[in-house]
């Protein structure tokens, strides 16, 4: 018998193309996670969508839904301004559930905060996007395990972490405290607590990108465990850049250097960081 969902909360994103340039948001919530505002830093085509969950984090039998629709010709950013904490959990499993669909030509950022995996916690975080013919995307997740600057260690808990693109990639696992080979063994995080991960994906193929993948590298130089792959496949083409590290910061500032380098070269844009990280 599944657990009681204790403090539920949804939230439904719609971001539409109004006339030739704009992009508009609308939302609709019930319970307590909600779209604190959204901004245009970059103009009126590109909208930046702040998330709030207002408790705080999750504890056992807590539940956020997030749909997300970015309509067709629509440049959505989504991002939050904290991290998500998954607490100890006393009753049950806590999830966190993102369902996203990227229309015709459509392109969606999905960039929240770190998240950050409690001792004692039981979790599941669980992203899934969809792209239509001619859509796009960038994704970051930047996972911690237990508060070392507490000395609190993962000693004890588990995490079900789930980022997938629809036909193209999917990555799934259980991170457990208990399993010592995942976290401590060489081919796992080898006792790093960090693990952080940026994918892009498009619905058409990337081409040559070797030289991309070059400067990518030598943009994580100085981290010592990283890596940077093209995933080639019959529905699109797929990059993905990995970091295991000791701090979130370490981790989070050396993704957003390499998705710099890729929104520039594959989408002609700027960096784009949204407000809120310079706060």
């Amino acid at each position: 018998m599944p657990d009681p969902i204790r403090w539920p909360a949804r939230l439904a994103l719609s971001a539409a193309r109004d006339g030739a340039s704009a992009t508009r948001v609308h939302a609709r919530h019930d319970g307590p996670l909600r779209l604190l505002k959204t901004l245009y830093p970059e103009g009126p085509g590109i909208a930046h969508a702040v998330l709030v969950h207002p408790p705080g984090g999750l504890v056992g039998g807590d539940r956020l839904d997030i749909h997300i629709d970015v309509q067709a010709g629509a440049h959505l950013l989504i991002t939050t301004p904290a991290a998500t904490r998954f607490y100890r959990s006393n009753a049950g499993e806590a999830a966190q559930v993102v369902q996203a669909t990227v229309g015709e030509g459509a392109r969606l950022e999905w960039l929240p905060q770190e998240t950050l995996a409690y001792p004692d916690c039981v979790a599941r975080n669980e992203v899934r996007l969809s792209l239509a013919a001619g859509a796009s995307l960038f994704a970051t997740e930047v996972l911690g395990l237990g508060l070392p600057a507490a000395g609190q260690a993962f000693e004890s808990g588990r995490l079900l972490q789930h980022l997938e693109v629809t036909g193209q990639w999917l990555d799934r696992g259980w991170l457990d405290a208990t399993d010592k080979a995942l976290l401590d063994g060489p081919c796992g995080l080898a006792g790093h607590c960090v693990l952080g991960t940026l994918v892009y994906a498009q619905t058409t193929p990337l081409g040559d990108v070797d030289a991309l993948l070059t400067h990518s590298r030598g943009l994580l130089d100085g981290v010592s465990r990283s890596g940077v792959t093209h995933l080639a496949g019959p529905r699109g083409g797929l990059l993905l850049a990995r970091v295991i590290g000791d701090e979130v910061e370490e981790v989070t500032l050396a993704l957003r250097r390499v998705r710099a380098l890729w929104r520039g070269q594959l989408w002609g844009l700027s960096a784009g960081d949204p407000r809120i990280w310079a706060t």
